[in-house]
């Protein structure tokens, strides 16, 4: 068998390396995703036919992709996104995902996946492809593993795990020691292991706050950056990261030291405790808050809305320790992530509900917004795997919509 640490940018084409290990009468097929030809991507729920100057500069900059081809990606999610509304609707049942491909020559294509080939249309420009497991079987396999989670809690070195679209796979993410754990975690979870696969991780998640420093908001020891501007009734506020605080701590502006207000709403699980990251701040009368991001050294990112992208789409994030704009790939959403301390290694809390991307963070940058294109608020970073300086393209979000929904809160946005 052969594992291979994933850092540094998403892989291309899923080429498994497979391993079958008995444990009882199970047999668990045990690959590792590695890089190769092909970017799985999947489908935005919205046409992104406007992207800023800004976010454009830095997604060909952190994607590597010239002006041509972010026009033609542009083109090819469209379609995307139509495919991933009529083929749903098709196949029904049989349904195993609609996603982007990126190719060797660095064009986009769409790709449906079913269970039953006889049922699965060809549009015009999409590629069609046989898979073993429907969607929502996957989906069915990743809520045995949180259902495992909650009885028994994860072993040390298991980090993550999500439905993977173009590997028709519920993907574990491990420590590189940490596979024979993860093979016991499985088999006590009872599920038929062969549609999981294992991806080791060179960095284990960490949550994404630090002591003061740079731009951003301070509350207690620690330092995070705002989300997105928001209103409860006509209480003005900002969505942040559950971790920067609980209910009642006092922000303050990083820079000049200005009372800024106080956590109106947080929740954030502690060491051995599962639960979302999330939280809102109640900002303080005669504070003006935009409906926009801050670009730093780039132009500041209007907001429009909060439409939701789906697996594949690119998003820029905004950060006080990064500073700029810093972006990637959507790879999975609705990813249950066990955090470790930094410091001693234990374990730090096991967060639900997260979206995964290929953009790089660092601690600091907790709490700070994810745009999508059309100026479209993504979510608020929760944690993330490595920095931007040692190559750890791994940082995970908390859906806006989900804070939005469970805080009776309003997104402001711009005209």
């Amino acid at each position: 068998m052969r594992l291979e640490t994933r850092h540094g940018p998403p892989p291309l084409l899923q080429l498994p390396f497979f391993d079958t290990r008995s444990f009882g009468m199970r047999k668990f097929i045990v690959s590792a995703i590695s890089a190769s030809l092909a970017m799985a991507l999947s489908v935005s729920a919205f046409a992104a036919d406007d992207y800023s100057p800004a976010m454009k500069m830095a997604i060909q900059r952190d994607l590597g992709l010239s002006g041509a081809q972010l026009a033609q990606y542009v083109k090819a999610e469209r379609l995307a996104a139509h495919q991933q509304r009529t083929a749903s609707r098709q196949l029904g049942r049989d349904f195993a995902g609609v996603w982007l491909e990126r190719k060797a020559d660095g064009s986009f294509g769409v790709v449906t996946a079913s269970t039953s080939m006889g049922k699965a249309g060809t549009a015009a420009g999409v590629e069609t492809r046989q898979a073993r497991y429907s969607l929502a079987s996957l989906n069915a396999v990743k809520d045995q593993l949180d259902a495992q989670l909650a009885r028994s809690g994860a072993p040390r070195g298991v980090y993550s795990w999500a439905v993977d679209l173009p590997s028709n796979s519920v993907v574990v993410g491990i420590a590189p020691d940490a596979q024979d754990a993860a093979i016991d975690f499985i088999a006590r979870s009872g599920l038929e292991a062969d549609s999981v696969r294992f991806e080791t991780i060179k960095d284990p998640p960490q949550r994404h706050a630090t002591i003061q420093g740079g731009r951003g908001y301070r509350a207690g020891p620690y330092a995070c950056t705002v989300g997105f501007a928001v209103t409860r009734g006509g209480t003005p506020g900002f969505a942040t990261a559950g971790h920067c605080g609980n209910v009642g701590v006092v922000v303050y502006d990083e820079a000049s030291g200005v009372r800024l207000g106080s956590f109106a709403g947080s929740a954030m699980p502690g060491p051995y405790q599962t639960g979302p990251d999330r939280a809102w701040v109640r900002v303080d009368a005669g504070h003006a808050l935009s409906p926009s991001v801050y670009g730093y050294s780039n132009q500041d990112l209007p907001v429009h809305g909060s439409n939701e992208a789906a697996v594949g789409a690119m998003v820029c994030r905004s950060g006080r320790t990064t500073g700029g704009l810093h972006c990637g790939y959507i790879i999975s959403k609705n990813i249950t992530v066990s955090y470790t301390d930094p410091n001693t290694g234990t374990h730090d809390g096991t967060v639900t509900g997260l979206t995964r991307t290929s953009a790089c963070s660092d601690r600091g940058d907790s709490g700070g917004p994810f745009m999508a294109a059309a100026g479209q608020a993504q979510g608020v970073l929760s944690g993330g795997s490595g920095t931007c300086q040692n190559g750890g393209n791994t940082s995970y979000f908390t859906p806006i919509n989900s804070i939005l929904s469970v805080y009776g809160l309003t997104l402001r946005t711009s005209p």
